[in-house]
């Protein structure tokens, strides 16, 4: 299991990964996620262009197997089916082990039915690592609405 210093530092990396997402992850939140395997980064991701992967999706695609793999994500991993698939059903198919995540996703569509999947399907979630770091960063580009804490949904997400 890892320590709490070494969650940090690999959240921090999911976070230096999402800074890469912006502008071109725009009207999406810019997303980072690391995969890692035995205490080793093994792949890296960020939210690309508008009905491109999501940064887990990302991520993933640069590994054709891995075993005993965590990921750290900044955002909660989307549970629906938008412009791309599920982030969470992608982590559940590939055999992620534990998934790391910083935030809850405010998305209507998403509000923790993403973690709740994983869960489900038997994958250990943890939630809130660096996420005070992680909001500071993200929450400019959730566009919150203070009134019910969840996005606007007038505006098209993916």
């Amino acid at each position: 299991m890892k320590t709490l210093d070494s969650s940090a530092f690999f959240m921090r990396q999911a976070l230096a990964a999402s800074r890469l997402a912006l502008p071109h992850c725009l009207p999406n939140p810019p997303v980072g996620c690391v995969l890692v395997s035995r205490g080793t980064i093994v792949a890296r991701g960020h939210t690309q262009p508008p009905g491109h992967c999501h940064a887990e999706a990302h991520a993933l695609s640069q590994l054709a197997t891995a075993s005993d793999l965590e990921a750290f994500v900044t955002l909660e991993p989307c549970s629906f089916h938008g412009r791309t698939p599920s982030c969470a059903q992608a982590l559940i198919d590939f055999g992620i082990r534990r998934v790391n995540v910083a935030m809850i996703d405010p998305h209507p569509l998403n509000q923790g039915r993403g973690i709740e999947m994983m869960r489900r399907a038997g994958i250990e979630v943890r939630i809130g690592i660096e996420q005070a770091l992680v909001a500071r960063f993200i929450s400019p580009h959730l566009d919150i609405d203070p009134r019910y804490q969840s996005l606007k949904c007038c505006q098209e997400f993916s």
